[in-house]
């Protein structure tokens, strides 16, 4: 196999989520690739340009949301990474919930939603990064698999370089792939 060295940018692939916040009162989303798993404890990361409306929102308030859309979600999914909330109300988009737990809106209609308050923000270049402990996490009952999402179910969409992609087969299992069980 031939390797050839191409440009030092990142090209994915990333789960595409929805970053959620409160702004003046009201929901604002804003797609994004740039979300995480930071360690085995339950914290996340988002990594939101400085000047997105969600990241008012999160300085704001000390919360976020990571909502996770289904593929089926995908032209709602873009129009929110399409359009600035600073010029465009995007509060109607998609029905919005709310834990007592924190301030952050979350998606009804994704079938994954993580509510996070942020324990540590992390400037880099003009975007921040923000570290959240997990508060609350919800999970539509049919998309879960003995209490668990199923990835099969949720059907997360992924980003790589300019496209959207689903997911359709399970091609291995976490720590047990290299030893010969599938």
């Amino acid at each position: 196999m031939t390797k050839t060295k191409i440009a030092n940018i990142p090209y994915g692939p990333y789960v595409t989520v929805l970053a959620g916040a409160c702004v003046n009162e009201k929901p604002n989303y804003a797609a994004i690739g740039a979300y995480g798993v930071v360690s085995q404890k339950p914290v996340l990361y988002i990594s939101l340009k400085n000047s997105h409306h969600t990241t008012a929102g999160v300085i704001e308030n000390g919360f976020f949301s990571v909502n996770i859309p289904s593929s089926d979600e995908i032209d709602k999914t873009d129009y929110c990474g399409t359009v600035t909330g600073n010029k465009v109300d995007k509060s109607n988009i998609f029905q919005s919930f709310y834990d007592e737990a924190g301030k952050a809106p979350m998606i009804k209609e994704c079938p994954v939603n993580y509510l996070c308050k942020v324990i540590q923000t992390i400037p880099i270049f003009d975007f921040t990064m923000f570290l959240g402990e997990i508060v609350a996490a919800y999970a539509n009952e049919s998309c879960l698999n003995n209490g668990r999402p199923d990835a099969a179910k949720v059907k997360p969409t992924i980003l790589m370089d300019s496209g959207y992609f689903d997911i359709n087969n399970r091609v291995g299992s976490i720590f047990k792939t290299c030893s010969g069980n599938k």
